[in-house]
């Protein structure tokens, strides 16, 4: 090799190892704690790493996952070990266990028609046992009517939970002594729905219930009150959406409908109106602004509102935007 590659060479390594040093220094007077999680990656082998530098933060992360791979719910379903999580959807919180309806053992094979008899016996002590008391009972009942109502409204799986809190804490306060287990079932999912802000309405909730809108709305108001409940007034801009899409409108008279609600609750017109007449309304008249084809009958019906209450709100809401009715 000549004098002067020999140099280059030379020069080259001296450079690398003068990085090397640096970076090795940098990452030596990096402070864990005080590292941007930005910059923090995981690396194949499960340690925590400082980007920039190479530094390993961590070379003892604990994977809490299952030790198996899973695409779809079904393979996770049945590679799964565990029963179902906790809920408080259930009267048990789904801790107890429940014999299966199949008539099969553990390799499969049919049972014989002793066993199978005895079985059906031991599934019927066991639903008997699992309510023991009355109140178990009611809470069970209690329970099975949120998730009927919750299913025929579309309420999420946590808002449902959120009603069964409240519904067990109301009967823990002794809130159910003259009152109805439809009714307090009913008064939390409504409350529950109200604070989750999911727009679900009273006109909407009392055909799936068992009792008169009255009673829910009696309900509500107690348990609300006594449970100290902080539920924020009902939105009208909530219901937008919904309603927009039953009718099947252009995403301009949504952004227009929400305007006009803007507008309106600037000129005080909301106090003590219904949000869903409100909603409806705005919808119409958006539907005026933006040359779109909807008649008031067809808005009412899909805000389960009467025509009137469309034909007053919206009247009310052009005259705040200063456009002549």
């Amino acid at each position: 090799m000549t004098g002067p590659n020999r140099h280059r060479q030379a020069t080259s390594t001296t450079e690398t190892q003068t990085e090397q040093s640096s970076s090795h220094d940098d990452a030596e007077a990096i402070d864990p704690t005080e590292v941007d999680p930005e910059d923090v990656i995981k690396t194949d082998d499960g340690e925590l790493m400082h980007e920039p530098t190479g530094l390993i933060l961590d070379d003892e992360q604990i994977d809490h996952g299952p030790e198996w791979r899973s695409f779809s719910k079904a393979e996770r379903d049945k590679k799964s070990r565990v029963g179902a999580p906790m809920t408080e959807m259930l009267h048990d919180r789904g801790l107890t266990t429940s014999i299966g309806w199949q008539n099969k053992d553990a390799h499969g094979r049919s049972l014989s028609s002793e066993k199978r008899t005895q079985m059906n016996r031991l599934r019927k002590w066991q639903n008997r046992i699992r309510t023991q008391d009355s109140s178990e009972r009611n809470l069970q009942q209690a329970l099975g009517e949120i998730d009927r109502m919750a299913s025929a409204l579309g309420v999420p799986d946590a808002t449902r939970e959120m009603a069964s809190v409240m519904y067990r804490r109301a009967l823990d306060e002794n809130l159910l002594i003259g009152r109805s287990i439809e009714a307090v079932a009913t008064a939390a999912l409504y409350a529950a729905c109200r604070q989750e802000n999911i727009p679900r309405s009273l006109s909407e909730t009392t055909p799936v219930s068992r009792v008169d809108r009255k009673e829910i709305a009696r309900t509500y108001r107690y348990i609300s009150d006594e449970l100290n409940l902080e539920i924020e007034p009902a939105d009208p801009k909530q219901y937008i959406p919904r309603f927009a899409s039953k009718l099947d409108l252009a995403p301009e008279v949504q952004q227009k409908a929400n305007d006009v609600i803007d507008t309106a609750i600037e000129a005080g017109l909301l106090s003590g109106k219904s949000p869903t007449g409100f909603a409806a309304a705005a919808i119409y008249s958006a539907s005026l602004l933006c040359n779109e084809k909807v008649t008031q009958q067809r808005i009412a019906e899909v805000a389960n509102v009467t025509e009137v209450t469309v034909r007053n709100r919206y009247q009310e809401q052009l005259e705040a935007m200063g456009i002549d009715v």
